[in-house]
């Protein structure tokens, strides 16, 4: 006999504002104890360093993190020139440090130009890409480091908001770029560019897929929340399952269609799109999950919500 989860049933994405200093585990473990959640899942790790959007997905909405993870994503952050880092942020050992005295506003932005577009990266060895089985970042704790091959990423934005000269000037960045992009690597690269090193002293995510930091809600909320024994406000906080899925095309289905797909049966859709997956909703509404368009026309079903 399967055992039985513990905690409620809890079902919708949380948009939490991720506190500075905690894993992105660490905040999910906090926000599904505070809910009482039978089930939960991060969609994405944030660095303990970095604050901001990171989406948690509770009870049949984890079957659509996927959909978040793949998401683009944006960033505010600052680059401190001058000082090379082994993590390629402030929480790393200092590797190297350079006169950058010298480097102005205009040095920056001239070097920015070749980090935007389509752009290769080394990932980190403090990364959590994973190589035989090991995240990047246990084998660099470890002492050890592995060849990695580039990876393509592409930056979409990347805006100079502000430039503070000194010995070790600073530099206010926004960015949005595609999954699996790494702010750390653009600063360390940046700093080779510039000759003098750089790292990560701040990164807060500002949004990730649909959701931005209008949307967010930090723990200390729900830790009142849950003080005061408002589980039903707390829930209310949650968006659903298929806010995760707004780049898909919506289609709607019978009562009776409805039924054939909760069989995992294929049915017919006047005025489906041609190909491609889809979100799949009842007449009524009621969200059935993610189907894909066969070769006749027909929706079959992909990964479908449990109703309840």
């Amino acid at each position: 006999m399967a055992r039985r989860r513990r905690g409620r049933p809890v079902n919708g994405i949380l948009v939490l504002d991720k506190p500075r200093g905690i894993s992105s585990n660490q905040a999910l473990q906090t926000a599904k104890r505070l809910f009482f959640a039978a089930k939960a899942g991060h969609t994405g790790s944030l660095d303990p360093l970095a604050t901001g959007v990171l989406p948690l997905c509770f009870g049949e909405a984890t079957k659509f993190s996927q959909y978040l993870l793949d998401a683009d994503k944006a960033y505010e952050t600052t680059f401190r020139l001058g000082v090379a880092t082994a993590t390629g942020d402030a929480e790393g050992e200092v590797l190297s440090t350079a006169p950058a005295g010298a480097i102005g506003r205009e040095d920056v932005a001239v070097a920015l130009d070749a980090f935007r577009g389509e752009i290769e990266q080394v990932p980190s060895m403090y990364s959590a890409i994973k190589q035989g089985g090991q995240p990047l970042y246990k084998l660099a704790r470890e002492g050890r480091e592995v060849a990695r091959e580039p990876r393509s990423v592409v930056v979409k934005t990347l805006e100079l908001v502000d430039f503070r000269p000194g010995d070790q000037p600073e530099a206010d960045l926004y960015l949005e770029c595609s999954k699996g992009t790494y702010v750390r690597t653009i600063a360390e690269d940046l700093g080779q560019a510039l000759g003098c090193g750089a790292h990560v002293t701040a990164l807060r995510r500002t949004a990730a897929g649909p959701f931005g930091i209008g949307d967010a809600v930090t723990l200390g909320t729900l830790e009142a929340l849950k003080d005061n024994e408002q589980l039903a406000e707390m829930d209310a906080l949650l968006h659903p399952a298929d806010a995760a899925l707004g780049g898909l095309p919506l289609v709607r289905l019978s009562e009776s269609g409805g039924f054939y797909m909760r069989q995992g049966q294929p049915v017919q859709v006047p005025n489906a799109p041609c190909n491609g997956m889809v979100r799949v909703a009842l007449e009524s509404g009621e969200f059935l999950g993610v189907g894909e368009i066969l070769d006749d026309g027909r929706v079959a079903p992909r990964r479908l919500v449990v109703s309840r």
